[in-house]
């Protein structure tokens, strides 16, 4: 990506696209898991759901930010919360308690929003 603002206006609408598609996959995968498997209802119900969905609720708030640090602030919770996300889904998919390839898919995902994060906090970092 240049530095062109329409560039960068486009591409900050893609990825709000893609992290909230995202979460409704993630939901979606949430939703498949045994509701009678207490593994599956607290690591996906309590744990995965929670921090999973905060991954965007923390990414939409810093989108109304005022300063540079306050949305680097908002984008680390964020990435944060991306990584306590895989480890919530390699956990379900290590314990063979959901569809491997659904969660395979997922962490791809999750991966790839987490690295644009990543970039997203050391550029703002370096700002100030």
């Amino acid at each position: 990506m240049n530095n062109n603002p329409k560039d960068r206006d486009r591409f900050k609408k893609e990825f709000a696209r893609r992290v909230h598609k995202f979460i409704l996959e993630l939901i979606k995968f949430i939703d498949s898991l045994e509701k009678n498997d207490p593994t599956c209802r607290i690591i996906g119900n309590d744990q995965l759901l929670r921090s999973g969905t905060s991954i965007g609720g923390n990414y939409f708030e810093g989108q109304s930010a005022g300063t540079s640090k306050e949305l680097a602030r908002y984008f680390t919770m964020s990435l944060k919360s991306g990584n306590e996300s895989k480890y919530w889904l390699i956990l379900l998919r290590d314990s063979g308690k959901c569809d491997k390839n659904k969660a395979n898919y997922l962490l791809k995902e999750l991966i790839e929003i987490c690295n644009v994060l990543a970039t997203s906090v050391k550029t703002l970092k370096n700002k100030f």
